[in-house]
């Protein structure tokens, strides 16, 4: 059988984590406008392109000759992404984590018979699938998730560096936190209601509403459901003023005769300070709860991880977590085991037991392992 050819946009450290896991097996091409990104995979025998993609046609153009899209764009990219690549009739596994609801284009991708999988990360995405999975087989109550990804050394200012696009990772600071309590939708402020968490090979952490939830909202009927992200103890505060001053805003202001975007000279000083730089060393850690009745008795599962760089290829954890979920579904997709036209949230993946399966034993096999508690 012929090896299938996927197409990759994005090039930035997930994106080749994505086409470094497939390229033994698949045709990868990994398509961005930064050659910079580009270069770093010239030594890899991947294949590159140099687009801009941010222009649909050439876009449109660009992905015509594969077989299976992923999206690993920043965010402000991914709704109109998807978009196009579903005119073009090719099925999306999409990690860019847009602002806009894809569920909006369902409608598309079932008129033309492709399969699109959205927020396939570690959170969302791996979440999403654990809970699927579990809501398939029990009357779930409650659902939580916890989850962050950290430099090993906490230096100073931030005590945190990014792999994803500064302004996706701001968003997290200032979009309001939906969760569902009482079986009813709740909105609170970004960083609100901190908490102080403890990890076994980590120590203390704290937690704080993020909005992570996305498609469990509206695709799970459970009564209470919560996404917290996890920092190193200390970063509300700062974070509170940075966000207070003005420092994340959209809104123009004008400096000496020139409007800018606060949020834009903003992400611009801070990309040098949260860059990971060569051998620097991260840590993905993400904790699961899910109660409810299973049987007809009280059933509490209680999911771990925690994933750490791999220095044997150079692979940051967060790009190790959140890409081989991504490509566990390409290979659900390219073997025809995940048939599902239309747009499927990644909890969709979960509710399938061999589904499920496949992905958690081909990240553990990744060694990227998830722990399971039952009481």
């Amino acid at each position: 059988m012929d090896k299938k050819n996927i197409a990759v946009l994005g090039g930035g450290l997930v994106g080749s984590a994505i086409a470094a896991d497939l390229h033994p097996v698949f045709n990868v091409t990994v398509i961005d406008i930064s050659k910079r990104s580009l270069g770093k995979l010239q030594d890899s025998g991947i294949r590159t392109l140099n687009a801009d993609l941010s222009d649909n046609e050439t876009l449109r153009r660009t992905v015509r000759d594969f077989d299976i899209v992923i999206g690993a764009l920043p965010g402000s990219m991914g709704y109109n992404m998807i978009k196009q690549v579903i005119m073009e009739r090719k099925d999306v596994v999409d990690i860019s984590f847009c602002p806009e609801d894809p569920m909006e284009l369902d409608k598309d991708a079932r008129e033309n018979g492709v399969t699109v999988i959205t927020d396939c990360g570690v959170a969302p995405g791996m979440g999403n699938i654990i809970l699927g999975y579990h809501n398939s087989l029990m009357e779930v109550k409650n659902y939580e998730c916890y989850v962050g990804g950290l430099p090993f050394v906490r230096e100073w200012p931030y005590e945190y560096k990014a792999v994803f696009s500064p302004i996706d990772v701001i968003e997290e600071y200032i979009r309001p936190a939906r969760y569902v309590e009482n079986g009813k939708l709740t909105v609170r402020e970004a960083l609100s209601d901190p908490e102080l968490m403890f990890f076994d090979n980590i120590g203390t952490l704290e937690a704080w509403n993020s909005d992570g939830l996305r498609s469990l909202i509206k695709t799970m009927k459970i009564p209470r459901m919560i996404e917290k992200t996890l920092r190193y103890p200390g970063c509300i505060e700062y974070l509170k003023v940075l966000r207070e001053t003005g420092f994340f805003s959209n809104e123009p202001v004008e400096v000496n005769g020139v409007s800018i975007r606060p949020v834009d000279l903003t992400a611009k000083l801070l990309f040098p300070k949260w860059e990971m730089k060569p051998g620097e060393e991260d840590f993905t850690v993400m904790r699961i709860i899910v109660e409810g009745k299973e049987k007809g008795k009280k059933k509490k599962y209680t999911w771990n991880l925690f994933d750490r760089y791999d220095g044997s290829s150079g692979t940051l954890s967060m790009a190790r977590t959140t890409g081989f979920t991504c490509t566990a579904a390409v290979n659900l997709v390219a073997s025809s085991g995940y048939r599902e036209k239309g747009v499927s949230p990644p909890e969709y993946l979960g509710r399938d037991s061999r589904n499920f399966n496949f992905i958690i034993n081909y990240l553990k096999e990744r060694n990227v392992i998830y722990n399971v508690e039952e009481s």
